[in-house]
Order: structure tokens, then sequence, then C-alpha cells
């Protein structure tokens, strides 16, 4: 063999090292390549697990910031309650222990004279000062500075001081008189702008304490009241809103892991839960209202304890120069009990805020004695007759609350596949499928099953080897050697062109087996992934069919809810204390 043709053959040999080189190269970028493409989905999901944590590490830093914040307001506002206002407890406290003082004999006139005098001098603005002072000069006899001290009184807060006389009036057994003070009241009262002190009235009328001439003129006029406020549809209305928002406080979060497979399949799952959610609601209200219901009246067993009990109410009611403080120390109670939450807390303080308004119309008044008694000072008593005054409001709220999550409820329950796959050296997109749960299973499994088959088909395909695509160079390359060295070199150019041949088909041999191997592997990924939907496909269709008969027995509590509404309506019924005696024997039918 001449020197030519050995060099060519060298040169021959290096190019199928090279080319076989080249090929190993060009099947580790593309390795490479779908390795990075898997380390950047991975590296995405990462950051936006590190984004998720971020951003609930800032959320708790600010919770936990609103939360101290809230703790040290609510200690600063209990101290200037306490400095501003916390001499008014002594006249509280002092008021009916006075009356019930004299009850029993122990204060003598003097005793309470040098009480209520100290008390006025301490308390230069607070309106039960004066009473006191009153009160000791009634018992000493001096209707000249009993009179004096009520007008005082009376200036400082006509309303309260004129339900305190009606009250202890009627206490004394001086119905008259008690009578008198009441229509007095009454008549200075708007309905559209009454004190807080006006669910004093409501309490009387719920124990039975005016007496049946009181009770009477007292329910002629709330319902003169009721008829002139109900003409405005804007004030009903705001009823009817309030009583939303109280059925709206008893639906729970929803609970999207009782159905994980749904919930990351269905587009229409968050309006499932929500719904859901919202349907368990019927039973937390009659958890709540059912334990009203059966409670049975506690009624007073003589006439002082039941006016004693409304007394109470009215002296420890707070006085209006205290209501923005009480109205801070709420909110920032709320902040406390909601852990910093603000979204929270300003969802759940409105009714205490509303409790705390100086004044309110009378239908706030029912709506907030039956909604939020402890914020407004009314018993339980009470609370059952607001319900029970409140009760077209109640049902008009609670069908409106049962319309509104049935008609939010999908039509139409669809599972959604899209997703992206690694299995060789390039990534394999699935494309949309939807599925309604409407079809059977069976259909929509065989649907999916042939949209696997039908996108990947040409996926697995292309990581074949083409034979004929892959040879055209080699062989014109093949050829063109097999031509050159035949001419120069003839029979032997003709072992070498077909040497070259060989080689280039030994090169493209193990090409296609690599390529078959990947295809292989390809394949088994993808049938898995098509078997895993499929598992997921059912488990979400059991999920739906689990769905459908919690939202059902939910749903079918709110006849339950609306029954109670109607119970409710019929258990206000005032109570009446025994008479059994009264704490003076004097003159029944003076006054003051």
């Amino acid at each position: 063999m001449s020197t030519n043709d050995l060099g060519l053959s060298r040169q021959l040999n290096r190019l199928e090292n090279l080319t076989v080189q080249l090929n190993t190269r060009i099947d580790l970028v593309s390795g490479q390549v779908a390795s990075v493409g898997q380390r950047a989905d991975e590296t995405h999901n990462e950051l936006a697990r590190l984004i998720a944590d971020f951003q609930r590490f800032v959320l708790e830093a600010r919770k936990a910031d609103n939360l101290q914040n809230a703790l040290t307001n609510k200690g600063t506002i209990e101290s200037r309650l306490e400095y501003q206002f916390g001499h008014h407890k002594v006249v509280r406290r002092s008021a009916v222990g006075v009356l019930q003082g004299f009850d029993v004999g122990l204060l003598s006139e003097e005793t309470v004279r040098s009480v209520s005098e100290q008390l006025m001098i301490q308390n230069p603005r607070y309106w039960l000062a004066p009473v006191l002072v009153a009160m000791g000069a009634w018992a000493g006899d001096e209707p000249d500075l009993c009179d004096r001290a009520i007008q005082e009184a009376f200036r400082r807060s006509p309303g309260r001081t004129s339900l305190f006389m009606a009250l202890v009036l009627r206490r004394q057994g001086r119905r008259e008189s008690s009578v008198r003070w009441l229509r007095q009241y009454l008549a200075a009262q708007d309905p559209t702008r009454l004190g807080r002190h006006f669910a004093v009235v409501l309490e009387c009328v719920a124990q039975g304490a005016f007496g049946p001439a009181g009770l009477a003129m007292v329910q002629e006029r709330l319902e003169a009241w009721q008829a002139q406020l109900l003409d405005d549809e804007a004030m009903r209305r705001a009823q009817v809103d309030r009583w939303r928002a109280e059925v709206e406080r008893h639906v729970a979060a929803p609970t999207p892991e009782r159905f994980p497979r749904l919930a990351a399949l269905s587009p229409q799952f968050p309006a499932m839960a929500e719904a859901l959610a919202r349907a368990g609601a019927h039973q937390n209200l009659i958890t709540k209202y059912s334990a009203l219901a059966a409670e049975e009246p506690v009624v007073a067993g003589q006439l002082e304890d039941a006016v004693d009990d409304i007394l109470d109410q009215l002296v420890n009611e707070y006085d209006d120069e205290e209501l923005p403080l009480r109205r801070d120390y709420a909110l920032n109670e709320a902040i406390i009990r909601h852990q910093g939450d603000l979204a929270a807390a300003h969802q759940d303080v409105p009714a205490d805020l509303a409790a705390l308004e100086s004044t309110l119309d009378y239908l706030t008044i029912q709506s907030e004695s039956a909604l939020n008694p402890a914020g407004i000072g009314v018993s339980r008593s009470t609370q059952r007759m607001a319900v029970a005054f409140c009760h077209d409001w109640f049902a008009t709220a609670h069908a409106e609350f049962s319309m509104s999550y049935r008609q939010g409820l999908p039509t139409n329950v669809e599972a959604v596949f899209q997703s992206t796959h690694n299995p060789g050296a390039r990534a394999f997109q699935l494309p949309r499928w939807v599925g309604s749960f409407t079809r059977p299973l069976a259909e929509l499994e065989q649907s999916l099953a042939q949209h696997w088959d039908r996108t990947s088909q040409p996926y697995l395909a292309s990581l074949g080897f083409d034979w004929m695509k892959q040879s055209i160079i080699p062989g014109i390359v093949s050829a063109a050697a097999l031509v050159v060295f035949t001419l120069c070199l003839q029979t032997v150019g003709i072992l070498l062109g077909l040497a070259v041949a060989v080689a280039w088909f030994l090169v493209l041999y193990v090409r296609s087996q690599t390529a078959a191997t990947r295809q292989q592997e390809a394949a088994r990924f993808i049938a898995k992934a098509k078997h895993d939907s499929i598992l997921q496909l059912r488990a979400a269709s059991a999920e739906v069919i689990d769905w459908s008969t919690a939202f059902r027995t939910a749903d079918s509590r709110e006849p339950a809810v609306r029954a109670l509404i109607e119970d409710l309506s019929r258990s206000g019924a005032a109570a009446s204390p025994f008479e059994r005696r009264v704490a003076g024997e004097a003159d029944t039918t003076g006054g003051v």
C-alpha cells in the first residue's frame, strides 16, 4: 500500500473517530439540556416555595407585631379608663347598695348623706352622683334638696335619670309615680336616636318590671316606633344586613384537604368548597339558637330582685364620655383574639362596636340585644325577646344566604389534566384535557387514556431513529469515498470505500440502539404517568360523590333553621315577677 493510501486511510479513521465523538457529545449535550430543563423546573418550584415561605414569615411577623401593639394598647387603655372613669365604679356600687341598705334598715340618713355628698364632690359631671344625693334627701324627708338634686341629675342625663327614677319608684311600689316618670322618659325619646340605656327598657319589659300599666304603655310606644321605622326601607334593609352578617359568622373556613384530588384537578372546586362550608352554617345556627330556644326564662322571685338586676345594668352602663375608649378597647381585644390578624379582627369587631355607639335607632337596639346581649348589657331573657322581635329579618337574611350559596354552585364539575414531563432528552408537554364528571367514569377514563396515547405517540416517534434521514449524509460520504478510492486505487479503493460505508453503518447502528433504549424508557415513563392520571381521575370522581353527599347533608338542615326561627318568634313573651312584697309599706300613690 502506497504512502498516499496509508495517509488517506488514517484520515478516514480519524474522520470516523471524530464523527463518533461528535455524536457522543451531541447525545451528552442533549442529556445535559434535558437535565438543565429539569433543574430549571426544580429551581422554579423551589423559588416559589421560598417566596411562599417568605410571605408567610412576613405575615406572621406582622401578626406578631400587631398582637404586641394590641397588648400594649389594651394595657394603656385600661389604665386610662381606670384613671378617668374608675371613680364612677364607686358611685355605681353605691347606688343599688343604698337602696338595699334601706330595705333592711342598716343605713342611717347621716351615713347616706355623707357618702352621697362626698361622691358628688368627687364626680362633678357624672349623672348618678346627684341621684345619690336625691336618695339621701328623700330618705331624710328633705323635698327641696331632693328636687334640686333630681333636677341636676336630669340636666346631666335626662334619659338615664327618668328611667332610674321610674325603676326606683316601681321598686318602692309607687306605681303611678313610676308610670309618670316612664311616660316622661318615653315622650322625650327619638326612636331614630335612642341612648344605649334604652336597652334597659327592653330588659324591664322582659322582666315585667313595670307592672301591667307600665308594660301596656311601653308596648304601645314600641309598636308605634316599629311601624314608623319599618316604613323606611333603608332601615329595614340595614337590620336584614345585620342578621345576614350574623349568619355569615357561622360559616366555617373551607376544608380543601378533605378532597385533595378534586382540589388539584377541578377548577370548580373552590366554588364547591365554599358552598359546602356555607351550607355547614345551618348546623352551627341550629346549635346556637336551639340552646336559646330551649332555655326557660329566669324570673325573679320578687319585684325588688328583678328591679335591682335592671338597676345594676342601668348604673353600670358606660358613660358617653367613656365610649371612645371602650371602642378602642374592643378593637384591640379583637386583634388579640385573632392573634394579630387585622383583617379577621376588623371583620369580627363591628358587632361589638355597634353596641358601643352613643345613640342607636330602636330597630338596631333590638338587633343588638339579640346579637350582642353582653355588649349592650341585657340578659338572656331579653335576648330571647329581641330574637323573637327580629325573626322576620333573621328569616329573610337566612333565606338570602341559602339562595346565595346555592346559586354559586357550579353547573358542571370538570377535571383538567395538563402537565410537563421529562422522560427523555426532550420534555413531553401533555396538552390540556378536560372531562366532565357528568359523563360516566368509564368514558372519562377511556377519553383520558386516548388523549395520552394520541398526544404521546408523536413524541415517542420523535425519539426513534430515522434510518433514512440519518443515512443520507453517511451514504453520500461513503459513495463519494468509494468513487474516489476506486478511481485512485482501483481494487484497494473499492475495499477502502466499503470500509468507510461499514464504519458509518456501525455508527448509525449504535445510534439506533441508543435511540431505541431511550424510546422504550420514555414509553414506560409515559405509560406510568398515564396510569397515575387515570388513578387520580378515579379518586377525584369518588371525591365528587363524597362532596355531593356532604353537601346534601349540610344543605338539608336549612328547613330546620327556618322552623327554629319560627319557634323563636313565639318565645318572646315577657316575664312577670311575683310581687310578694315591696320595700316600703308607706304611701303607694305618692311620688317624687
